[in-house]
């Protein structure tokens, strides 16, 4: 709680809150909209996990808007910030310091200094030592994201919840949010054999599997998720992993604010409850991408990308050893 002169004052805890530890509740729909009103601020000492977002979509293939898509996160995550979550049944900032580290800033009249700028933006926070929960933008952005972690960690795993497996034929060079996991299976940072690709529904000429694993929708859809997440688990393994969650995993009619809907995707149920299965898995970054809100239906979209988001740091949280007590009665 903020300091106004001799009155403790609440309000806007997102600029004037001393600790970064714990939850002070606001009202959903006012104060300043920083994600799940974290500390916004870009001093990171003491700092476990850094949100940050890139508002870039001039990558895309079909629908832009997803330039807004951090602000639209930002903006829904404020009626989650409420404490303890279900069913995890803890507040998952009494264990993580996280912070909102404001927007990367890029020059949009230079398009190809981009991927340089992303990736330098990544390596200030990461140099740190702090991990990164980034929001996008379009897909392309977990490319030079991508290259900054593995330049810490090393080739990473890959755990990819898509409708689209994004590895189409590239001579390379270009800005295409439909190719870039093709370059980064050619410059090493991401280890194929690690890797699995989740919720695909899209098929493209060329296309490869290039030793990645590929659990379609239909099976998704046909099994329950713990079965899936022990699928993902075992796979990946004990080594570093880096989780990109395209919003087009969800069904559109979950998720209809995104560039590219591919009907018979999965529910937001099954995202988060495949996700919080993932405890055995060594993650040590995370995007989500692909909210674009101009297509958005009652900012659903956006909800459940705050949501998603929650689940990750609650799943972090836990992997720290945070844990809650359910309710009786």
């Amino acid at each position: 709680m903020a300091e106004d002169g001799n009155e403790a004052v609440p309000g806007d805890d997102a600029f004037r809150r001393t600790s970064l530890l714990g939850t002070v509740l606001e009202p959903s729909y006012s104060g300043a909209q920083s994600f799940m009103r974290r500390k916004y601020t870009r001093d990171l000492a003491g700092v476990d996990i850094a949100v940050s977002g890139i508002p870039f979509d001039q990558a895309v293939t079909n629908r832009p808007g997803t330039r807004f898509g951090p602000e639209a996160i930002r903006r829904a995550s404020a009626q989650h910030a409420w404490g303890a979550v279900w069913p995890w049944f803890f507040d998952p900032f009494d264990t993580l310091a996280v912070i909102d580290y404001g927007d990367c800033w890029f020059d949009w009249g230079k398009k190809e200094d981009v991927t340089h700028t992303i990736e330098a933006h990544a390596q200030t926070i990461l140099a740190e030592g702090v991990e990164m929960l980034t929001f996008g933008g379009d897909h392309y952005i977990s490319y030079p994201l991508l290259k900054a972690h593995a330049a810490k960690h090393g080739p990473l795993a890959l755990i990819q919840f898509d409708a689209h497996r994004d590895v189409e034929p590239d001579p390379g060079g270009r800005i295409d949010h439909g190719t870039m996991f093709s370059y980064a299976i050619r410059d090493g940072i991401i280890d194929p054999s690690r890797s699995v690709q989740l919720g695909i529904r899209t098929t493209y000429h060329g296309e490869q599997t290039h030793g990645i694993k590929i659990i379609y929708a239909d099976t998704v859809h046909e099994q329950d998720p713990q079965t899936v997440a022990d699928m993902i688990s075992a796979h990946v393994g004990p080594g570093p992993a880096y989780l990109s969650f395209d919003i087009d995993f969800l069904d559109p009619a979950f998720a209809p604010g995104t560039g590219t809907p591919v009907p018979g995707g999965l529910s937001t149920f099954q995202a988060l409850s495949i996700l919080r299965r993932l405890k055995n898995v060594n993650f040590v970054g995370a995007d989500l991408v692909e909210v674009s809100p101009p297509f958005d239906t009652s900012e659903i979209t956006a909800n459940a990308a705050a949501m998603i988001a929650l689940e990750y740091l609650c799943l972090r949280a836990y992997q720290r050893g945070a844990r809650g007590q359910a309710l009786e009665g």
